[in-house]
């Protein structure tokens, strides 16, 4: 009889989000909160250079297998604009089958088995367990709310540094809570990279989608960080193009060979057609990003106020903010059943998503449904708390 499991699924867990989509079904009437996704368009040009690629023969190559050369010039030109640093596109960008996929790769280039990540409480599933599969462990430094907002407990940080760390794993704006990183925050990871001697891999899928006028930063452009800061992009989030599965990997040439590699051996190339989309909306005129993330601003600004007086933590950035079921005095996993059957809203516990924060938190996107859907939400949220 072939053996069970292996030990690298021990501790990985589902992410909870199919479970709940299953739960709702086809349901009209239930608010779709609980994954992901967004009804804001893709950049038309990115649909049009996409549809015009299907068929051309350069678009339907294995080669070349770090990406096409245009488009990681693009990369290396954006993040040249954020920066101040020059990246050369052959050496240093790698085009891979997704911003999560570059992720593992990344991890596989850069840790050993056993090897520590210090990643935060909460944190997107997705990065926690691509840590673990990578073999290595990850360690939670949490988010504290102050304001009613999030903040990086820099303490913790400085404390979790240990002779084994060898990254920091960090998104700004994070999912799933939106916390954004401020300067002194960054100073603290500049600190921790610096005392540990170890690499900054940083998750910039969400890093335009910022609220309230809070200001760009990467932390690529502090001199201390950029000799050991990796960044992770693709076009999922700021550019509304899930479903193209296009990243891209930027970092120092010494470790962006093995990074090559590993996204080579573990998805050969990313798909030729949607490589000329995702080329057509990080270079032409109009992107979208600042009209959508001011639709965006306006379902937070609207649900934020529809939960007014409950236990919401306000995200500074990106598509989903935390209810804090236990401060309502239930666990997560009850509130998202309260939420479904009662208040017709499909939402997330956060089980899987850190390690003594995130269960406590229940997640509602606000991406995915416009603002004639989402009001009333206020209405369905104590339904469901009314309700046994």
């Amino acid at each position: 009889m072939v053996r069970g499991r292996t030990g690298r699924f021990a501790r990985i867990q589902p992410f909870g989000i199919d479970k709940v989509a299953a739960a709702v079904g086809g349901d009209p009437d239930v608010l779709r909160m609980e994954n992901l996704d967004t009804d804001v368009a893709p950049p038309p040009s990115a649909v049009i250079a996409t549809r015009d690629a299907v068929g051309n023969k350069a678009a339907n190559s294995w080669l070349p297998f770090t990406g096409t050369l245009a488009l990681r010039q693009a990369v290396a030109h954006r993040l040249r604009q954020q920066t101040g640093l020059s990246y050369d596109p052959r050496s240093e960008v790698v085009i891979t089958g997704g911003a999560l996929a570059g992720m593992l790769s990344v991890l596989l280039a850069t840790v050993d088995h056993g090897d520590e990540v210090i990643v935060t409480d909460p944190t997107y599933a997705g990065m926690i367990n691509r840590v673990r599969l990578a073999g290595a462990v990850p360690v939670f430094v949490p988010l504290m709310v102050s304001g009613g907002r999030w903040r990086l407990d820099t303490e913790r940080l400085a404390a979790a540094v240990s002779a084994r760390t060898r990254a920091i794993l960090l998104m700004s704006p994070a999912m799933p809570t939106g916390h954004v990183l401020n300067d002194a925050e960054w100073g603290a990871v500049r600190d921790a990279c610096l005392h540990a001697d170890c690499w900054l891999l940083y998750d910039a899928a969400m890093d335009r989608i910022l609220f309230d006028g809070l200001p760009y930063r990467h932390p690529a452009s502090f001199p201390e960080l950029a000799p050991r800061t990796i960044t992770l992009g693709g076009v999922s989030k700021n550019y509304r193009m899930i479903g193209w599965r296009v990243g891209w990997v930027a970092g120092p040439p010494e470790v962006m060979g093995d990074v090559a590699l590993a996204a080579i051996y573990n998805t050969a190339v990313a798909s030729g057609f949607n490589q000329a989309g995702v080329l057509a909306a990080l270079t032409g005129r109009d992107d979208g990003i600042p009209g959508a993330v001011r639709e965006w601003q306006a379902r937070r600004d609207l649900v934020v106020e529809e939960l007014a007086g409950l236990p919401v933590v306000v995200p500074e950035g990106g598509w989903s903010l935390l209810l804090d079921a236990e401060a309502l005095g239930m666990r997560a996993p009850e509130l998202s059943r309260r939420l479904l059957a009662a208040g017709r809203i499909a939402a997330t516990p956060m089980t899987a998503w850190g390690q003594d924060v995130a269960p406590r938190y229940v997640r509602l996107v606000y991406a995915t449904e416009p603002l004639e859907r989402l009001r009333g939400v206020g209405v369905r949220v104590r339904a469901a708390l009314d309700s046994a």
